[in-house]
């Protein structure tokens, strides 16, 4: 059946990830970038991020905070299993469970080769405390001797400042990651004919970047909605 047992490259599947992850072949993907859902009780149709509600495409899959340690474990340890022997895995993360994830990463065997921080140009406003205008991604390898990393900028910085995109008057999912930062991992972390992995892929970025950029794709979402979304970006990038 090939490398990836009954998947298929350049493919998206619908389904729970960590089911489908466990179908996949050892070894079989080159690098996963993922924005796993948070444990915030994220409310997806709020006036956040100066998004109108009727664009937001319904379907959200929050995990419950009880049970987002031991799901963060499991993703983990499973998308360990499916990376190539030199592999590398970029995790978004919120701060709120930041904790979660680098001890996913710990149990998992993983080494942390860095700890980024994407800063944007706006947060949710809040009161009584400062406004979250960042993210963290979590950059590990598998085999911290030998991994792709190839050096576009003679000096490449830990801190990434890139805008969000706005969708203005257009349909879009609750978190969308922009195309500037996912090519930049794409970049740095692999080589053309490579296979790029998001188990949790969302609005699809992931997908359409590494299409654009020479790359093959591989992506499951658990939301028909997103994946029908996805999907669709993938064909208007191919025109």
């Amino acid at each position: 059946m090939g490398v990836l047992g009954r998947f298929r490259r350049n493919t998206l599947y619908e389904g729970d990830a960590l089911a489908l992850m466990g179908e996949l072949p050892g070894g079989a993907v080159d690098l996963i970038v993922t924005d796993p859902p948070f444990a915030i009780d994220f409310k997806a149709q709020r006036l956040n991020y100066n998004r109108i509600a009727s664009n937001v495409i319904e379907g959200y899959r929050e995990i419950p905070a009880g049970e987002y340690g031991e799901f963060t474990r499991a993703w983990i340890t499973e998308a360990a299993r499916v990376l190539s022997p030199e592999g590398s895995m970029y995790i978004f993360s919120g701060w709120n469970r930041l904790r979660d994830i680098l001890e996913g990463i710990d149990a998992a065997g993983l080494t942390t080769m860095n700890h980024l921080i994407w800063k944007y140009q706006f947060g949710v406003y809040t009161k009584n405390k400062y406004v979250t205008s960042h993210y963290h991604i979590l950059y590990v390898v598998k085999n911290k001797k030998k991994y792709t990393f190839n050096k576009l900028d003679h000096y490449p910085e830990d801190v990434w400042v890139i805008n969000r995109e706005y969708w203005k008057g257009r349909k879009k999912t609750p978190t969308k990651l922009p195309q500037e930062l996912v090519q930049k991992i794409i970049g740095y972390s692999s080589n053309p004919g490579d296979l790029v992995f998001d188990p949790f892929l969302g609005s699809g970025t992931v997908a359409v970047v590494a299409q654009q950029e020479g790359r093959h794709f591989l992506g499951f979402e658990i939301v028909p909605e997103y994946v029908a979304f996805a999907r669709e970006g993938l064909r208007a990038t191919r025109t």
